[in-house]
């Protein structure tokens, strides 16, 4: 294996639970999946949702969405750090001496509540009827937590999902109309540092077997084998 540092994030660890051979090939040998089609509406909402989020926060105001749902905390009120968090370049970060090894995640947002204990925010938009939490969802919350308490911070255990869903009802009229909705969950980090330490030792071992039972391109690949 070269030299370059080990760098996992929550999509890398999701990656590695799908199917161990498509993560190994995809961090150590830059054999990745091929790609999904580019979803350019859903990174510009994302965009355009950091930039109303920021607006209240620079005013010191509460966010409608948070005033409608009842929850019982403020936008994080540091900007200069959150957009360190929100870069894909940087992130949230925790260096694991003894893994030689880093964790890093891109969060949308942070909620800090009265007690001064924080909680990750992430913005889904979705073309869905209802909201979903994925277990990949799930697992970025988790990280994101781990992460947060990596730093110093201490969380409530949760974490925030602000879901921004296309309401198909009404027609177009040259707008593309949402309903909102924020479904707050429980946050488990305890398990993270494991599964984090399990990825990166298989990095630095040989390539497993086979492909988990499950993944699509293992699959796949089988089946053109017998072309």
């Amino acid at each position: 294996m070269n030299n370059k540092p080990i760098q996992l994030s929550p999509n890398s660890l999701n990656l590695y639970y799908e199917c161990p051979l498509c993560f190994w090939l995809d961090k150590r040998q830059g054999i990745k999946r091929p790609q999904p089609y580019p979803y350019a509406l859903n990174a510009a909402v994302d965009v355009l949702l950091k930039e109303e989020f920021d607006k209240y926060r620079k005013k010191k105001e509460l966010h409608p969405l948070l005033v409608a749902y009842n929850i019982p905390a403020k936008l994080f009120p540091n900007q200069k750090l959150l957009d360190e968090w929100r870069s894909n370049f940087k992130g949230i970060r925790y260096y694991d001496a003894e893994l030689d090894a880093t964790l890093f995640g891109a969060v949308d947002d942070v909620l800090e509540f009265s007690d001064g204990k924080l909680a990750p925010l992430d913005y889904k938009s979705t073309g869905s009827k209802v909201p979903t939490v994925y277990d990949r969802f799930q697992l970025q919350m988790d990280i994101y937590t781990y992460l947060l308490e990596k730093n110093g911070y201490k969380t409530v255990k949760k974490g925030c999902l602000a879901f921004y869903v296309v309401d198909k009802g009404n027609g177009f009229i040259d707008r593309l109309p949402f309903k909102k909705e924020i479904i707050m969950i429980d946050t488990d980090p305890s398990y993270v540092q494991g599964v984090f330490a399990e990825a990166v030792v298989l990095l630095r071992s040989e390539m497993p077997a086979s492909h988990n039972p499950d993944c699509q391109y293992g699959q796949w690949l089988k089946n053109t084998s017998k072309i």
